[in-house]
């Protein structure tokens, strides 16, 4: 047997640490996606302030005006943002206030379409649907591939009668952005899934996923006897 190239023996070390990298990159560009979008919310606000205490004590809060230090302060205002709604809206007075808020953007032309949209989706999302399971797979971009998908409605075809499903299907890694696809029911192929799992396996590109996965259709049952046969 003759000795590995020197090519081979680089292609080999490069595929190597590609393989031994790749979990890291992708945990970074999660990671990164998500400290970006909370930070981005409460930046407008925090770097203004923290100009003014930098400003205000030059000798010892000059390190306030790093970039990377305000986005940290702005991810953690946004995360504390985030919990302190969900506290409140487990109270009594945060539901009236969540309500009234709910009220005023429904009165604002454009934003109320948007708003009832996004709202209705994640109602529909976080209750469990009826009679057809939520998460599924469908053939996208064409029938030799699979994209996970929600089902977010069950409609009729016009003159036929025959189901057909409303699937939205997430895109990787950011899941708030998607298509919308219409499928009929027959070409769905149910999973066991739960949101939450569908989320993960969406978010981390694949890489947090169970060890077995349905492909196909399931067989479609047998079309019951026309008429009953004469005794």
């Amino acid at each position: 047997m003759s000795a590995p190239t020197l090519g081979g023996r680089l292609q080999r070390l490069f595929l190597t640490g590609l393989l031994t990298l790749l979990p890291i990159w992708l945990t970074w560009i999660v990671v990164k996606f998500v400290f970006v979008l909370l930070s981005d919310i409460s930046t407008p606000w925090v770097a203004p302030l923290a100009h003014r205490i930098a400003a205000g004590f030059p000798n010892s809060m000059g390190w306030i005006n790093a970039t990377s230090v305000q986005a940290t302060i702005a991810m953690l205002a946004t995360i504390a943002l985030i919990l302190g709604v969900g506290w409140l809206a487990r109270r009594v007075i945060g539901q009236r206030m969540l309500s009234w808020v709910d009220l005023l953007v429904r009165r604002i032309p454009l934003a109320n379409v948007i708003y009832s949209s996004a709202r209705k989706l994640l109602d529909i999302l976080q209750t469990k649907p009826d009679g057809t399971q939520r998460v599924v797979l469908i053939d996208f971009p064409h029938a030799e591939m699979k994209s996970v998908g929600f089902v977010t409605r069950v409609i009729r075809e016009a003159g036929t009668g025959r189901e057909l499903a409303a699937v939205y299907v997430p895109t990787t890694p950011n899941p708030t952005s998607g298509y919308l696809e219409i499928v009929p029911l027959e070409k769905i192929t149910p999973t066991d899934w739960t949101v939450d799992q569908a989320m993960s396996f969406i978010i981390s590109g694949g890489a947090v996923a169970p060890d077995t996965i349905p492909f196909d259709p399931p067989p479609a049952s047998p079309a019951p006897p026309q008429g009953t046969p004469a005794a």
